[in-house]
């Protein structure tokens, strides 16, 4: 316990104070203004169609870097002193991740129709936002390439400096043009926001000129993307099928109940977002470097628990507030056409209860590359959070779609612990207790 506090204290939480920090306050309090004016100038029906845009962004973005992101850092960070290695990682993600943007965007441009109409339904006509995502998406690629390059080398000051730098432009862009266009601004400004984030190429070419004399086409190497597969998979299957899930859901509430319907779930997953972003910042802090360490099934044990009987009860604490001033929160971030989403906060907060407990675990999958459980369990997630919802959806309305989410975390939370019920749980014996 002695170490864990520590840790916290001495290597988290100054992390997270110079480096991550302000920047995750800038991301809530941007989102916090960008859904209060969605709400004050659209409304519900606004709501729903930006978060389908959101949800379908994102996975689009994924896809375009391929899932290299995370894989990228840790290898730039591991071969950043051997040059004929570093060369051969730069030149193939760059070459393989702009040339798989550049793919994804003519398919997206030529078939903006068809995207729209499974973003928006055939009532809307948004073909142009599509379009014009499918222009900016090369340079969200170049965006993350040069951020994971630049992460990758520990140059956080600067990057940090660059992120908040990006997110007030995009901020004030995407403000300025849900007050004037209403919901095409809106639209508009989630899709142009990476293109503002151009700063963080031009600034990370800039630092490290001597880098691009470096990416060299006849340096791809499939050992390379061998060596990254596993990440990318893993990365793709989790960032491309919860978006795909939650688009889903809504388009089958704005079908059955209707659109203010599903703008209310999509506020009601925007307010869960913004409480767990710093549980989320925690987790990659701590839990990955930490469970990457561990050998054994004891210390797996004594920190999953320590991080249970440590973290967990602050986090509960705050839930049980967010629960109490619900109301004070609907005023504050969205209007009173929001009511409704005041008796979805219940099952949501239970949800994201089970969902953190099984993450803190969960880690154990990434930490050990243990993939194909990764994989399996995640696609669990998302086929019984679909089936689970649409049935309840059915029963219950639209409470059945926060009912949904709560059911299957539980039913994730307990399928973990059986994976690990003998680490957990279990007699652990001298030479077991060596083998995790």
């Amino acid at each position: 316990m002695k170490k864990f506090f520590n840790y916290i204290n001495n290597e988290v939480l100054v992390k997270a104070a110079n480096l991550n920090m302000a920047n995750l306050s800038l991301r809530i309090v941007a989102g916090i203004l960008i859904s209060k004016f969605i709400a004050i100038y659209i409304g519900p029906q606004g709501m729903a169609l930006v978060g389908n845009l959101r949800n379908f962004l994102s996975a689009l973005q994924s896809i375009a870097i391929s899932g290299l992101y995370k894989g990228v850092v840790r290898t730039v960070s591991q071969v950043k002193d051997n040059a004929i290695e570093l060369t051969k990682t730069l030149s193939t993600v760059f070459y393989f991740g702009f040339f798989s943007s550049v793919f994804l965007a003519f398919l997206c441009y030529y078939n903006a129709e068809f995207i729209n109409d499974i973003i928006f339904s055939s009532n809307y006509n948004y073909s142009y936002i599509i379009q014009t995502l499918a222009i900016v998406l090369p340079f969200y690629a170049l965006n993350m390439f040069a951020f994971s390059i630049m992460n990758g080398f520990s140059k956080h000051k600067y990057l940090l400096l660059i992120n908040i730098l990006g997110q007030i432009l995009g901020l004030l862009v995407t403000l300025l043009l849900i007050y004037q266009e209403n919901i095409d601004g809106a639209l508009l400004g989630i899709v142009i926001t990476p293109a503002l984030n151009l700063l963080i190429t031009i600034v990370g070419i800039a630092f490290r000129k001597s880098l691009m004399s470096s990416i060299k086409i006849t340096q791809i190497s499939l050992s390379v993307l061998n060596k990254l597969s596993p990440n990318m998979i893993m990365a793709l299957v989790s960032a491309i099928a919860m978006p795909i899930v939650m688009i889903i859901i809504r388009n089958y509430l704005i079908d059955e109940i209707g659109i203010k319907a599903a703008g209310f779930w999509t506020a009601m997953t925007r307010v869960s977002d913004y409480y767990l972003m710093f549980f989320n910042s925690l987790m990659a802090l701590y839990i990955l470097p930490r469970f990457s360490e561990i050998n054994t099934k004891s210390a797996f044990r004594k920190e999953v628990f320590s991080f249970y009987k440590t973290i967990m009860p602050v986090f509960l604490v705050l839930l049980l507030i967010i629960y109490l001033s619900r109301s004070l929160l609907i005023n504050l971030l969205f209007t009173e056409d929001f009511r409704p989403v005041e008796n979805l906060f219940g099952y949501q907060i239970l949800g994201d209860i089970a969902r953190v407990l099984s993450m803190v675990i969960a880690y154990q999958f990434l930490a050990k590359k243990m993939f194909a459980h990764f994989i399996i369990l995640e696609v669990f997630l998302f086929i019984i959070m679909y089936f689970s919802s649409i049935y309840l959806i059915d029963d219950f309305g639209l409470k059945g779609a926060v009912m949904g989410h709560c059911l299957s975390y539980f039913m994730y939370f307990g399928i973990i612990l059986l994976l690990f019920s003998s680490s957990l749980f279990g007699v652990l014996t001298e030479e077991g207790a060596d083998d995790n």
